[in-house]
């Protein structure tokens, strides 16, 4: 497409104009004079960089407005065209802490379409990184992207290491970064996308505004194809900017999932049908309609099945009558679905298979290649029966492959089967009803320890949760790892969304963003999020509290104050203990003490709801309830509660 003469007023033409004369700034001091004046000696000057100018310094100050435009030059910015497309996709949200590199982007988000801002809605973030983890928490919870914006160079290395857990965690975010080549020069680079290349699945630099709106279309299809990650496309202010009236978006070809071939499918069938004892094993599917075929599969044959809903989102229901060890746990026949099998497993491809195209300096990050998935532990079911050995994998996306193998089993089941089945599958409900009893019965026995305790155990806080939020729709969206992951033997996860896992790299700063995240998913849905937040990674990002409130999110923070990182404060003891001197040491650069923290009015500086610290653990019911009474009401809140260290 050829580059229309007409452009936006924007950042560089604006400066440009006021140099020439052309325009006014509304100012106490006229440009030129500020310009005269940077030229004189400074006082006390002694060859360091001129002071600023007082109109460098009013710009930065906000002291300044746009000169006037004559008549209206842009009809049809291709920044619209950009918008249209992700609207196209189906994008709900797009997050982004303010940069001029995508001003004219962030226009036509605030402001075209009728009704504006909708679909997607603009969500303000404090930080980059935040804004990044905002879309890691929310394509978890949907299994599907949201955009994030990226100011620059500076924008995508803030958001980094937010950009490196997406990647070890196989999460679709959608990320588009301006280009402003001709403003701060520190803001730009010849290959803005190289500094993240080796951990993105797919990133491009478009020249032209058709190319750019191809690009967006190709960088949500790889973002959702496995093996899932996040992508990039670098689109220049110029583009953003060009007057297109006669541009149209392109049609959007959705994108092709690697399935099983149909022999394969009805070997798998067969194999199901002919079963004395078959389970399936479910590991992380991509999304709940996903979660609907594996139920469907798994009712139709009676087979037990294992979940790793415990683990993160998207797998089998873990409080479905099918879901537990079954009757039997001698199984002759298992299948994995993103998870081992000992006679079929269907696995997607791993990360490892895109590294040597993308990580070209060989940094050779640590873990990619580990496990059928890839890119992070935790994620497949427990399957095979008792020394079964595990199939080879089939590389092929099991969520895709699983109308193949059901039109199989319907085609091949007959009525004797379809008796056997039935019967077999009320046994494995009753069996897994009482293994179910027995184990809450053991959970609860062994919480019982400390539980009137103070500081508060971690325990009590999600048994005293659990009641009020049992018959709402919920999604605790935290890691749980660090506050004992009581959840997965006390909650019933039973949802796609129920529990979202853990970081993906184990970075922190991790579990605000990300609930947030999840509370945008939320929102619209009736569902309401769960954050027990660690104090050591709330204080990386705590500006997120006040996008939470902005945006008025229905998320319950229940803080986990040990005051201190926990985990390394005991690798440092034990690390004084082994070479014989002694824990006296060892809080410090561990501990958050002189002074405590006080969450309570962290949230409420940002204008979040709140009340703490709670110390005594009979005050904590009571608050729990005013928090989820809260929520329910749409407004997000916080509790500080002193807590045990793990």
């Amino acid at each position: 497409m050829a580059k229309s003469q007409k452009t936006a007023v924007g950042r560089r033409g604006f400066l440009k104009g006021a140099a020439a004369g052309t325009a006014a700034f509304v100012t106490t001091t006229p440009f030129a004079d500020a310009q005269a004046q940077s030229s004189r000696p400074q006082e006390g000057g002694t060859g360091a960089a001129p002071a600023p100018t007082q109109a460098q310094v009013d710009r930065d100050a906000g002291n300044v407005r746009p000169p006037a435009a004559a008549s209206r030059a842009i009809t049809r910015p291709g920044s619209d065209l950009m918008v249209q497309t992700v609207r196209d996709l189906g994008i709900e949200y797009v997050a982004a802490n303010p940069g001029s590199s995508f001003e004219g982007l962030q226009e036509s988000f605030i402001n075209y379409g009728n009704p504006p801002n909708r679909i997607p809605e603009f969500i303000t973030a404090l930080h980059e990184e935040s804004a990044i983890t905002m879309a890691h928490g929310y394509a978890k919870a949907e299994g599907k992207p949201m955009l994030a914006l990226l100011h620059g160079t500076i924008g995508i290395q803030h958001a980094a290491m937010s950009i490196y857990q997406a990647y070890y965690d196989r999460v679709p975010v959608l990320m588009i970064a301006g280009n402003d080549p001709d403003f701060i020069a520190a803001h730009t680079a010849h290959d803005m996308a190289g500094m993240v290349r080796s951990f993105t699945k797919w990133d491009n630099e478009p020249k032209t505004l058709d190319e750019a709106l191809k690009a967006i279309q190709r960088a949500y299809n790889e973002a959702i194809t496995p093996p899932m990650g996040p992508t990039l496309v670098v689109l220049s202010t110029e583009l953003q900017k060009d007057n297109a009236p006669n541009a149209q978006v392109p049609a959007y070809k959705p994108p092709t999932f690697s399935t099983i071939d149909a022999t394969r499918a009805k070997e798998i069938a067969k194999g199901l049908l002919d079963a004395q004892n078959p389970r399936i094993a479910v590991g992380r599917l991509r999304t709940p309609q996903g979660v609907k075929r594996a139920v469907e599969l798994a009712e139709l044959v009676g087979a037990s099945t294992s979940t790793a809903a415990t683990n993160g989102p998207m797998s089998f229901p873990q409080r479905h009558p099918l879901c537990g060890p079954g009757v039997d746990t001698n199984y002759d026949y298992t299948l994995g679905l993103e998870a081992p099998g000992a006679q079929a497993s269907i696995t997607g491809p791993a990360l490892a298979k895109i590294v040597p195209q993308r990580d070209t300096i060989n940094v050779g990050f640590g873990g990619i290649s580990g496990g059928a998935n890839g890119g992070g532990a935790g994620r497949g079911g427990r399957g095979g029966g008792r020394g079964a050995a595990s199939a080879t994998p089939i590389e092929a996306d099991a969520e895709a492959s699983l109308p193949l193998i059901i039109d199989q089993v319907k085609q091949q089941m007959t009525s004797g089967q379809k008796a056997r089945m039935q019967d077999r599958s009320a046994k494995h409900a009753t069996a897994n009803h009482e293994a179910r009893i027995t184990a809450l019965t053991q959970a609860l026995e062994a919480r019982k320890a400390g539980w009137n305790g103070t500081p508060i155990s971690t325990a009590r806080i999600y048994a005293e949760l659990w009641p009020l939020i049992m018959n709402e729709d919920w999604c605790l969206a935290s890691p749980s790892n660090f506050s004992g992951g009581h959840n997965t033997a006390l909650w019933d996860h039973n949802k796609p969304y129920s529990y979202l896992g853990g970081q993906g790299a184990g970075g922190m700063g991790y579990g605000a963003p990300a609930c947030v995240g999840a509370g945008l998913a939320a929102k619209a849905r009736n569902r309401m999020v769960i954050n027990i937040q660690t104090d050591g990674d709330l204080n990386y990002a705590p500006g997120v509290l006040w996008t939470a409130t902005h945006h008025k999110l229905p998320m319950l923070t229940v803080m986990h104050n040990n005051r201190a990182w926990h985990q390394e404060y005991m690798f440092v003891e034990y690390m004084a203990g082994v070479r014989g001197r002694g824990g006296l040491n060892a809080h410090i650069g561990s501990t958050l003490r002189d002074p405590f923290i006080d969450y309570a009015k962290m949230a409420a500086g940002y204008g979040m709801a709140s009340e703490g610290p709670i110390t005594d653990p009979t005050k904590l019911s009571a608050a729990l309830k005013r928090g989820v009474a809260s929520v329910k009401r749409g407004d997000p809140y916080l509790i500080d509660v002193i807590t045990q260290p793990r």
